[in-house]
Protein backbone atom coordinates (compact mmCIF):
# COMPACT_ATOMS: atom_id res chain seq x y z
CA UNK A 1 0.00 0.00 0.00
CA UNK A 2 2.83 2.39 0.87
CA UNK A 3 4.41 1.99 -2.57
CA UNK A 4 1.15 2.80 -4.35
CA UNK A 5 0.78 6.00 -2.35
CA UNK A 6 4.48 6.92 -2.53
CA UNK A 7 4.36 7.02 -6.33
CA UNK A 8 1.43 9.46 -6.32
CA UNK A 9 1.91 13.22 -6.62
CA UNK A 10 1.66 15.41 -3.53
CA UNK A 11 -1.74 16.58 -4.75
CA UNK A 12 -3.06 13.04 -5.02
CA UNK A 13 -1.64 12.18 -1.59
CA UNK A 14 -3.56 15.13 -0.17
CA UNK A 15 -6.59 13.85 -2.06
CA UNK A 16 -6.28 10.44 -0.40
CA UNK A 17 -6.54 11.99 3.06
CA UNK A 18 -9.59 13.93 1.91
CA UNK A 19 -11.06 10.78 0.35
CA UNK A 20 -10.78 8.98 3.70
CA UNK A 21 -12.51 11.86 5.48
CA UNK A 22 -15.31 12.11 2.93
CA UNK A 23 -15.86 8.36 2.96
CA UNK A 24 -16.11 8.07 6.75
CA UNK A 25 -18.35 11.10 7.29
CA UNK A 26 -21.00 9.83 4.84
CA UNK A 27 -22.52 6.49 5.94
CA UNK A 28 -19.33 5.47 7.73
CA UNK A 29 -15.96 4.13 6.59
CA UNK A 30 -17.35 1.73 4.01
CA UNK A 31 -15.89 2.84 0.66
CA UNK A 32 -19.35 3.97 -0.45
CA UNK A 33 -17.65 7.06 -1.90
CA UNK A 34 -16.02 4.78 -4.50
CA UNK A 35 -19.20 3.29 -5.93
CA UNK A 36 -19.89 4.27 -9.53
CA UNK A 37 -23.10 5.56 -11.01
CA UNK A 38 -25.21 2.60 -12.17
CA UNK A 39 -28.30 2.88 -14.34
CA UNK A 40 -31.50 2.25 -12.43
CA UNK A 41 -30.00 3.02 -9.02
CA UNK A 42 -29.86 6.29 -7.02
CA UNK A 43 -26.99 8.61 -7.86
CA UNK A 44 -23.92 7.76 -5.71
CA UNK A 45 -21.86 9.86 -3.33
CA UNK A 46 -19.16 10.56 -5.89
CA UNK A 47 -21.65 12.78 -7.75
CA UNK A 48 -22.36 14.89 -4.67
CA UNK A 49 -21.16 18.50 -4.93
CA UNK A 50 -18.44 18.11 -2.25
CA UNK A 51 -17.03 15.07 -4.06
CA UNK A 52 -16.85 16.36 -7.62
CA UNK A 53 -13.21 17.41 -7.17
CA UNK A 54 -12.19 14.24 -5.34
CA UNK A 55 -8.83 12.70 -6.22
CA UNK A 56 -7.08 9.40 -5.60
CA UNK A 57 -9.61 6.91 -6.98
CA UNK A 58 -7.02 5.46 -9.36
CA UNK A 59 -4.60 4.76 -6.49
CA UNK A 60 -7.25 2.82 -4.59
CA UNK A 61 -8.27 0.83 -7.67
CA UNK A 62 -4.65 -0.03 -8.51
CA UNK A 63 -3.96 -1.18 -4.96
CA UNK A 64 -7.15 -3.26 -4.89
CA UNK A 65 -6.25 -4.97 -8.16
CA UNK A 66 -2.82 -6.00 -6.87
CA UNK A 67 -4.20 -7.22 -3.56
CA UNK A 68 -6.97 -9.24 -5.25
CA UNK A 69 -4.38 -10.98 -7.44
CA UNK A 70 -2.54 -12.25 -4.36
CA UNK A 71 -5.28 -12.46 -1.70
CA UNK A 72 -8.73 -12.45 -3.33
CA UNK A 73 -11.69 -11.55 -1.14
CA UNK A 74 -9.64 -10.67 1.94
CA UNK A 75 -8.96 -6.92 2.03
CA UNK A 76 -11.90 -4.54 1.68
CA UNK A 77 -11.89 -1.33 -0.33
CA UNK A 78 -12.84 0.46 2.90
CA UNK A 79 -9.62 -0.74 4.53
CA UNK A 80 -7.61 0.28 1.48
CA UNK A 81 -9.05 3.82 1.68
CA UNK A 82 -8.14 3.97 5.38
CA UNK A 83 -4.63 2.62 4.77
CA UNK A 84 -4.11 5.09 1.92
CA UNK A 85 -5.08 7.97 4.21
CA UNK A 86 -2.65 6.69 6.81
CA UNK A 87 0.22 6.28 4.34
CA UNK A 88 -0.40 9.64 2.67
CA UNK A 89 -0.25 11.32 6.09
CA UNK A 90 3.02 9.56 6.85
CA UNK A 91 4.65 10.49 3.55
CA UNK A 92 3.46 14.10 3.42
CA UNK A 93 4.69 14.71 6.98
CA UNK A 94 8.11 13.24 6.30
CA UNK A 95 7.29 10.24 8.52
CA UNK A 96 6.60 12.48 11.53
CA UNK A 97 3.03 11.21 11.50
CA UNK A 98 3.15 7.45 11.94
CA UNK A 99 0.38 5.31 13.38
CA UNK A 100 -1.30 1.94 13.10
CA UNK A 101 -4.67 1.91 11.37
CA UNK A 102 -6.92 -0.97 12.47
CA UNK A 103 -8.34 -3.23 9.74
CA UNK A 104 -11.51 -5.28 9.46
CA UNK A 105 -13.92 -2.90 7.74
CA UNK A 106 -16.43 -4.23 5.24
CA UNK A 107 -17.57 -2.40 2.13
CA UNK A 108 -21.00 -0.77 2.08
CA UNK A 109 -23.75 -1.84 -0.28
CA UNK A 110 -25.38 1.54 -0.87
CA UNK A 111 -24.07 4.96 -1.93
CA UNK A 112 -26.34 8.01 -1.99
CA UNK A 113 -25.52 11.42 -3.43
CA UNK A 114 -28.18 13.01 -1.20
CA UNK A 115 -26.23 12.01 1.92
CA UNK A 116 -23.16 14.12 1.09
CA UNK A 117 -24.22 17.70 1.81
CA UNK A 118 -25.94 16.95 5.16
CA UNK A 119 -22.87 15.08 6.47
CA UNK A 120 -19.80 16.86 5.10
CA UNK A 121 -18.83 20.13 6.86
CA UNK A 122 -19.09 23.01 4.36
CA UNK A 123 -16.33 25.65 4.01
CA UNK A 124 -18.70 28.33 5.34
CA UNK A 125 -19.55 26.46 8.57
CA UNK A 126 -19.23 28.29 11.89
CA UNK A 127 -17.86 26.70 15.05
CA UNK A 128 -21.25 25.57 16.37
CA UNK A 129 -22.08 23.78 13.13
CA UNK A 130 -18.64 22.17 12.90
CA UNK A 131 -18.72 20.97 16.49
CA UNK A 132 -22.18 19.45 16.04
CA UNK A 133 -21.26 17.70 12.79
CA UNK A 134 -18.12 16.16 14.30
CA UNK A 135 -19.94 15.19 17.49
CA UNK A 136 -22.51 13.26 15.45
CA UNK A 137 -19.62 11.13 14.22
CA UNK A 138 -18.27 10.54 17.72
CA UNK A 139 -15.42 13.03 17.35
CA UNK A 140 -14.48 15.67 19.91
CA UNK A 141 -13.52 19.31 19.41
CA UNK A 142 -9.89 18.27 19.84
CA UNK A 143 -10.32 15.75 17.02
CA UNK A 144 -11.99 18.44 14.92
CA UNK A 145 -9.21 20.98 15.39
CA UNK A 146 -6.50 18.37 14.83
CA UNK A 147 -8.07 17.02 11.63
CA UNK A 148 -8.52 20.56 10.32
CA UNK A 149 -4.73 20.69 10.06
CA UNK A 150 -5.00 18.61 6.89
CA UNK A 151 -6.10 21.87 5.23
CA UNK A 152 -2.39 22.70 5.17
CA UNK A 153 -2.08 20.58 2.01
CA UNK A 154 -3.93 20.33 -1.26
CA UNK A 155 -5.73 22.98 -3.27
CA UNK A 156 -9.14 24.63 -3.29
CA UNK A 157 -11.34 26.15 -5.97
CA UNK A 158 -11.72 29.90 -5.61
CA UNK A 159 -15.50 29.54 -5.53
CA UNK A 160 -15.20 27.92 -2.10
CA UNK A 161 -13.96 31.12 -0.47
CA UNK A 162 -14.50 33.98 -2.93
CA UNK A 163 -17.05 35.59 -0.62
CA UNK A 164 -14.26 36.14 1.94
CA UNK A 165 -12.06 38.19 -0.39
CA UNK A 166 -13.98 41.45 0.01
CA UNK A 167 -14.80 41.92 3.70
CA UNK A 168 -16.39 45.12 5.00
CA UNK A 169 -14.00 48.08 5.26
CA UNK A 170 -11.67 47.96 8.29
CA UNK A 171 -13.00 44.54 9.30
CA UNK A 172 -10.36 43.08 11.61
CA UNK A 173 -12.64 40.56 13.28
CA UNK A 174 -11.37 37.13 14.24
CA UNK A 175 -12.91 35.42 11.23
CA UNK A 176 -12.10 38.02 8.57
CA UNK A 177 -9.26 37.41 6.13
CA UNK A 178 -5.97 39.29 6.36
CA UNK A 179 -6.13 42.12 3.81
CA UNK A 180 -2.75 41.38 2.21
CA UNK A 181 -3.59 37.69 1.90
CA UNK A 182 -7.00 38.56 0.44
CA UNK A 183 -5.27 40.77 -2.12
CA UNK A 184 -2.97 37.94 -3.17
CA UNK A 185 -5.92 35.57 -3.54
CA UNK A 186 -7.89 38.17 -5.50
CA UNK A 187 -5.06 38.23 -8.06
CA UNK A 188 -4.99 34.43 -8.21
CA UNK A 189 -8.79 34.18 -8.49
CA UNK A 190 -9.78 36.44 -11.41
CA UNK A 191 -13.47 37.16 -11.84
CA UNK A 192 -15.25 34.82 -14.21
CA UNK A 193 -12.85 31.94 -13.56
CA UNK A 194 -12.65 29.26 -10.91
CA UNK A 195 -9.03 28.08 -10.73
CA UNK A 196 -7.50 26.31 -7.75
CA UNK A 197 -5.01 27.79 -5.30
CA UNK A 198 -2.85 26.19 -2.59
CA UNK A 199 -4.55 25.92 0.77
CA UNK A 200 -1.23 27.05 2.23
CA UNK A 201 1.32 29.04 0.23
CA UNK A 202 4.24 28.45 2.63
CA UNK A 203 4.41 24.64 2.82
CA UNK A 204 1.74 23.49 0.33
CA UNK A 205 3.09 19.94 -0.07
CA UNK A 206 4.01 19.25 3.56
CA UNK A 207 1.61 18.07 6.24
CA UNK A 208 2.77 20.17 9.18
CA UNK A 209 1.48 22.63 11.76
CA UNK A 210 1.89 25.70 9.52
CA UNK A 211 -1.90 25.66 9.14
CA UNK A 212 -2.34 26.77 12.76
CA UNK A 213 0.01 29.72 12.31
CA UNK A 214 -2.05 30.66 9.28
CA UNK A 215 -5.25 30.44 11.34
CA UNK A 216 -3.77 32.79 13.94
CA UNK A 217 -2.59 35.18 11.21
CA UNK A 218 -6.03 35.13 9.51
CA UNK A 219 -4.44 33.70 6.35
CA UNK A 220 -6.75 30.75 5.77
CA UNK A 221 -9.21 30.19 2.95
CA UNK A 222 -12.38 29.02 4.64
CA UNK A 223 -14.70 30.38 7.30
CA UNK A 224 -14.54 26.88 8.80
CA UNK A 225 -10.80 27.43 9.32
CA UNK A 226 -11.03 30.96 10.70
CA UNK A 227 -13.81 29.99 13.10
CA UNK A 228 -11.38 27.91 15.16
CA UNK A 229 -10.32 31.17 16.82
CA UNK A 230 -13.82 32.02 18.03
CA UNK A 231 -13.96 29.96 21.22
CA UNK A 232 -11.49 29.80 24.13
CA UNK A 233 -11.20 26.01 23.85
CA UNK A 234 -10.44 25.76 20.15
CA UNK A 235 -8.29 28.90 20.18
CA UNK A 236 -6.17 27.38 22.94
CA UNK A 237 -5.56 24.27 20.83
CA UNK A 238 -4.65 26.32 17.77
CA UNK A 239 -2.14 28.27 19.84
CA UNK A 240 -0.68 25.14 21.44
CA UNK A 241 -0.03 23.59 18.04
CA UNK A 242 2.20 26.58 17.20
CA UNK A 243 4.33 26.40 20.35
CA UNK A 244 8.06 26.14 19.78
CA UNK A 245 9.49 22.61 20.04
CA UNK A 246 6.42 20.86 21.43
CA UNK A 247 3.65 22.27 19.22
CA UNK A 248 4.42 20.07 16.23
CA UNK A 249 4.76 16.96 18.38
CA UNK A 250 1.45 17.64 20.13
CA UNK A 251 -0.39 18.14 16.87
CA UNK A 252 1.11 15.03 15.25
CA UNK A 253 -0.12 12.87 18.15
CA UNK A 254 -3.59 14.47 18.21
CA UNK A 255 -3.87 14.07 14.43
CA UNK A 256 -2.89 10.41 14.63
CA UNK A 257 -5.46 9.73 17.35
CA UNK A 258 -8.18 11.54 15.42
CA UNK A 259 -7.45 9.63 12.21
CA UNK A 260 -7.82 6.31 14.03
CA UNK A 261 -11.06 7.45 15.68
CA UNK A 262 -12.40 8.63 12.34
CA UNK A 263 -11.57 5.24 10.87
CA UNK A 264 -14.01 3.65 13.33
CA UNK A 265 -17.08 5.64 12.26
CA UNK A 266 -20.06 3.37 11.48
CA UNK A 267 -17.90 0.45 10.36
CA UNK A 268 -19.78 -2.27 8.47
CA UNK A 269 -19.49 -6.01 9.15
CA UNK A 270 -20.35 -9.19 7.27
CA UNK A 271 -24.06 -8.77 8.00
CA UNK A 272 -24.47 -5.32 6.44
CA UNK A 273 -21.45 -5.20 4.15
CA UNK A 274 -19.23 -7.23 1.85
CA UNK A 275 -15.68 -7.32 0.51
CA UNK A 276 -16.02 -6.01 -3.02
CA UNK A 277 -14.12 -7.57 -5.89
CA UNK A 278 -13.92 -4.17 -7.59
CA UNK A 279 -14.16 -0.99 -5.55
CA UNK A 280 -16.50 0.77 -7.96
CA UNK A 281 -19.23 -1.88 -7.90
CA UNK A 282 -21.01 -4.04 -5.36
CA UNK A 283 -20.64 -7.78 -5.88
CA UNK A 284 -23.38 -9.62 -7.73
CA UNK A 285 -26.00 -10.90 -7.06
CA UNK A 286 -26.71 -7.94 -4.73
CA UNK A 287 -29.59 -5.98 -6.30
CA UNK A 288 -30.36 -3.30 -3.71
Amino acid sequence: MVDAVRNATAGVKAGLIRLFFHDCFVQGCDASVLLNNVSGKPEPEMLGIPNLSMRGFEVIEAAKKKIEEKCPGVVSCADIVAFAGRDASKLLSGYKINFNMPAGRYDGLVSLKDKTLPNLPPPFANLTTLTQMFAKKGLSQTDMVALSGAHNIGRSHCSSFRDRLQPPANDNSTTSMDATYAGKLTQDCPAGNDPTVPQDYKTPDVLDSQYYRDVMDRKVLFTSDATLMTSPETKELVEKYTWWLIGDFLWYRHFEDAMVKMGNIEVKNNTNGQIRKKCGFVNEPYTG
